[in-house]
């Protein structure tokens, strides 16, 4: 985390317009993105990473190729120390201003370099909101809400781009059920909705 960085951040009041829900929602998302997209601005990001009171927007990129999803391993070199070792159902990152840039929207922007930062993927791919998460029971959680999108690749050759931060694999998710008490919470609320509702 550079000392000046500053990361995209909405006031829970205006994100959540006086109705909060908890753990992994998949309706009303155009509305939860119209109030992102209108009411965020930057702060540094030392000064947010203890205050819930505006939570940091992180685009989250679950990859799928057929019936296989990635999961990764946060190392012992990853960024965010209170996540290492843990296993992660997808690749995602904070929204900085230099995203934001000439830019029509920042959400999209700022999923677009997480992703090209950390994957290295040359087949075609789509992209879909499948959900978001405000999860309230980890330090992590507080501090951030999840924008949780499926990008769905024509081909399974996909690697990790800092080999010395993150492991990763394709697995089909019954594969995946033994990794999943090592797994980060808001890969778990993933894996838990996609095991119970079937994603075309």
């Amino acid at each position: 985390m550079g000392a000046r960085e500053e990361v995209l951040v909405v006031a829970r009041d205006a994100l959540f317009a006086g109705d909060q829900w908890a753990g992994f929602r998949d309706t009303g998302l155009s509305e939860l993105l119209v109030r992102v997209r209108g009411s965020y601005r930057f702060r540094p990001r030392r000064e947010v990473e203890d205050d819930p009171s505006e939570p940091q927007i992180i685009p989250y990129v679950v990859f799928r190729h057929d019936d296989r999803y990635f999961l990764t391993h946060r190392l012992r070199r990853s960024s965010e120390r209170r996540l290492r070792h843990l296993y992660s159902l997808g690749v995602g990152g904070h929204i900085n201003p230099e995203d934001v840039a000439g830019a029509a929207d920042p959400v999209e922007a700022g999923l677009r370099r997480e992703w090209q930062e950390e994957v290295v993927y040359d087949g075609h791919f789509s992209t879909r909101l499948l959900g978001a998460i405000n999860d309230q029971t980890t330090p992590v959680g507080r501090v951030h809400v999840g924008l949780i999108f499926l990008v769905e690749g024509d081909r399974p050759e996909i690697a990790i781009r800092e080999v010395d931060k993150l492991a990763g694999a394709l697995l089909p998710l019954d594969a995946m059920r033994s990794y999943y008490l090592d797994m980060e919470s808001w890969s778990q609320l993933i894996f838990d909705y996609l095991t119970r509702v079937p994603v075309a």
